[in-house]
């Protein structure tokens, strides 16, 4: 029988007699193989580093970051993407998700979509992407034709690259891209279903450069979110818990400074940590481009 040269999309020998299982086999092997992907994204830590400071510089210079992908793959960019701004604070437009197909393609399969080179090249120009941007390919088999010419088409406008792989990825694409994180997460249970282990892999990588740039960029104080937009009653909640905690203050006390800061909870830490107005506070954290920790040095959250 022909082995396919793509890793994802060979038959898995573990999984061969799945069609037989119980329910709680079922389980059983895809915990077993699933168990096996957050060691095969650790080998990559190293591209994984430099796509996250090439994340935060970029974004520090007014560049944007873009996710560009098919079919599961595009879905995950999106969805990093879309969680970025609510968990971070951070404008939309900083990290955006380009999907072959558009965004219909998010809830229904848009055929033969990933094979059009000519699409992908047509996505980049209508979202602006433009010098000192960020492109990242996410393309499970590595071969994904829309990826590549994605790739190839930021290169031509002098924007940063990486592709995200979960199988060796030929020379023409490893060409166009700046980084290669390729993650060999092996067969899938389900013979090509890359939306399983692929698609773990793919999540963590783009959890660990997201959320690595934000933190960069000081959206955090410690390991807690301060740049979060409070629009709905949980988040409401956790910013009066956020600078209750920090602050050593009550929750009361925290929401009125909460709302002399606007509703900003870096605002208000730096407020009661320095005994700043909103306005001071506001101009001390744009000298220190936006960190706190570079504003409050002497007096850090308290560890938990």
């Amino acid at each position: 029988m022909h082995t396919d040269p793509r890793i994802t999309e060979r038959r898995n020998p573990r999984t061969a007699d799945i069609d037989l299982a119980s329910p709680l086999e079922i389980v059983d092997l895809i915990s077993a193989e699933d168990r096996t992907v957050a060691d095969a994204v650790a080998t990559q830590r190293e591209p994984i580093a430099k796509a996250l400071a090439m994340a935060e510089q970029t974004l520090r210079t007014g560049g944007r970051v873009f996710y560009v992908g098919a079919g599961t793959s595009g879905r995950l960019g999106v969805l990093d993407a879309s969680e970025v701004p609510p968990t971070f604070g951070a404008a939309p437009e900083l990290v955006q998700g380009i999907i072959a197909g558009g965004m219909a393609a998010l809830t229904r399969a848009q055929e033969n979509a990933e094979d059009r080179p000519d699409g992908a090249r047509d996505d980049l120009d209508q979202a602006g992407v433009r010098r000192d941007d960020f492109v990242i390919g996410i393309a499970a088999s590595g071969t994904t034709p829309y990826v590549r010419a994605a790739l190839e088409h930021a290169k031509k406008l002098d924007a940063h690259t990486a592709i995200i792989a979960c199988s060796p990825p030929p020379a023409e694409t490893l060409a166009a891209a700046d980084i290669a994180i390729v993650a060999i997460t092996g067969p899938e249970v389900v013979t090509g279903s890359t939306r399983m282990k692929a698609g773990t892999a793919t999540k963590m990588i783009l959890n660990m450069i997201s959320t690595g740039a934000m933190i960069r960029l000081g959206k955090t104080y410690g390991n807690l979110m301060v740049d979060l937009q409070a629009t709905n009653n949980k988040l409401r909640d956790r910013s009066v818990r956020i600078v209750a905690e920090v602050c050593m203050i009550t929750r009361e006390e925290a929401r009125t400074l909460l709302f002399e800061a606007g509703g900003k909870v870096k605002i208000a830490i730096v407020m009661n940590k320095l005994g700043l107005s909103a306005v001071d506070a506001t101009q001390a954290l744009v000298a220190a481009g936006n960190v706190i920790r570079k504003v409050v040095r002497n007096a850090p959250p308290p560890a938990r």
